[in-house]
């Protein structure tokens, strides 16, 4: 009986595992570094015409 257990219990975790790949992902944005950021920003600022803010130290 234990043998079976243990069994059902191993092919449950990996159902369960397998379960959550395929489960739908979330609406969190695609984290962006600070310096990407500033990147994307700069780049905004240059087609738009203007200069970069000042940044605090």
């Amino acid at each position: 009986m234990n043998r079976q257990k243990k069994l059902k219990q191993l092919l449950k975790a990996h159902q369960k595992k397998a379960n959550a790949k395929l489960a739908p992902k979330s609406n969190k944005p695609k984290y962006i570094s600070k310096a990407d950021r500033l990147k994307l920003e700069a780049e905004a600022n240059v087609a738009a015409g203007t200069d970069m803010p000042d940044l605090k130290p």
